[in-house]
């Protein structure tokens, strides 16, 4: 194998050392809450049977600690060796036969096991010389077997740690086997949306292309400002089409070439009013959310309109949401039995999109505006990133 290959495969995958320090921290809480009802029963248990509620809790607490930071402990030493010994077959072109980071024997119970031998030996000596100290008292040598207490203090601790022990690889392998369900669901989440926007940049540009082939046969000079523009918006969409999120600025400046388009067409009959406060303009979003939208008021909307009509696209915070207002006052929904409810591919491609994302905490609600001006408005909201934009996608 290639030295700088395997060397970058090295750096690409996550140190041992890192990764079981994450599954520590993730797990920290419920290991303390374990650890002291573990101790708290067993301080009880020996109260029932010896009395000395307070005392037994001080040796409990001492030796339950003692143990669990001597598994602990192991785990780290093992990760760190795990993570010399990669680095030291890296540096000896070696192939790696492992999946995840450092050697298989630096991993799972081949670690927990030498653990827990190593917590029953030293766990118990130093949790009882540790209540010694706090108790002032002097505690049976362990080494005394036919002592009662001795025998009654290693079957407890070795119940104690197996069970810990077996209780803490259980969370693990379940929080590891949620993490890997949340990464397939991101994964699939990412797929859908790819789909969903491959759907919508054919579905705007045949309806571009439709307009233009009419403009040719009415008014040559219009048609090539035309074509002009849709260059322009093609180049600024593939960009927009390599980034997972862009910032709304681009988003903007997306539908400001959009609206050109429709502008050369349209003429005077079109007024577009764009409205983003400078705070807002490096949020991330997902590219070309907003442009079905706006096709729609313009398809459905101001077109149908003899006079044609206003498109307002507006953005704004509230609290902790981001809000995007796309407003025409064109005519209308149609009323009837036949009038659309909302669910055009522009509203349910969009919905679909949110959905992916954000789930419940993001909506769209699409309704009349009852002002004099009339009109549709379609406004949405999902909550308000705390990331930059990406602008490219590998």
């Amino acid at each position: 194998m290639d030295a700088t290959v395997l060397a970058n495969d090295l750096t690409s995958r996550p140190s041992a050392l890192s990764a079981t320090l994450a599954r520590m921290r993730e797990r920290r809480w419920r290991t303390v809450g374990f650890i002291t009802a573990l101790n708290l029963g067993i301080a009880l248990l020996l109260t029932a049977t010896n009395g000395g509620f307070w005392m037994q809790l001080t040796y409990s607490v001492s030796i339950g600690t003692s143990c669990t930071l001597i598994i602990e402990g192991t785990r780290l030493a093992a990760a760190y060796l795990a993570d010399r010994i990669s680095t030291w077959r890296g540096l000896r072109s070696e192939p790696s036969h492992t999946a995840g980071p450092g050697p298989l024997w630096f991993s799972g119970w081949r670690v927990l096991v030498p653990a827990l031998l190593l917590a029953l030996l030293l766990g118990p000596a130093i949790g009882f010389w540790i209540g010694d100290q706090l108790t002032g008292l002097r505690s049976p040598r362990l080494l005394q077997f036919d002592n009662p207490a001795t025998r009654t203090t290693l079957t407890i601790t070795a119940l104690a740690s197996t069970l810990a022990v077996v209780m803490g690889a259980t969370i693990e392998r379940l929080a590891t086997a949620r993490a890997m369900a949340q990464s397939a669901q991101r994964q699939a989440a990412e797929n859908q949306l790819r789909l969903l926007q491959s759907q919508l940049e054919p579905h705007m540009l045949f309806n571009t292309l439709a307009n233009l082939r009419v403009l040719i046969g009415l008014d040559a000079q219009r048609a090539q400002d035309m074509l002009d523009h849709l260059i322009a918006f093609l180049r600024t969409t593939l960009a927009a089409s390599r980034a997972d999120t862009q910032p709304l600025s681009v988003e903007f400046k997306h539908l400001s070439d959009y609206l050109a388009l429709m502008a050369v067409r349209m003429g005077p009959r079109l007024q577009v009013h764009l409205d983003l406060p400078p705070e807002l303009a490096d949020v991330p979003v997902p590219p070309l959310l907003l442009q079905p939208l706006v096709e729609n008021s313009i398809q459905h909307g101001l077109e149908p309109k003899v006079e044609g009509g206003r498109i307002d696209v507006l953005a704004r915070r509230e609290a902790d949401e981001l809000v995007l207002v796309v407003r025409d006052t064109g005519i209308g929904r149609p009323t009837g039995p036949a009038a659309p409810a909302g669910s055009g591919f522009g509203l349910l491609s969009t919905r679909q999109r949110l959905q992916t994302l954000h789930g419940p905490r993001a909506s769209l609600v699409f309704d009349d505006v009852p002002d004099a001006e009339g009109g549709t408005r379609v406004t949405i909201r999902l909550p308000m990133p705390t990331r930059t934009a990406t602008r490219d996608r590998p």
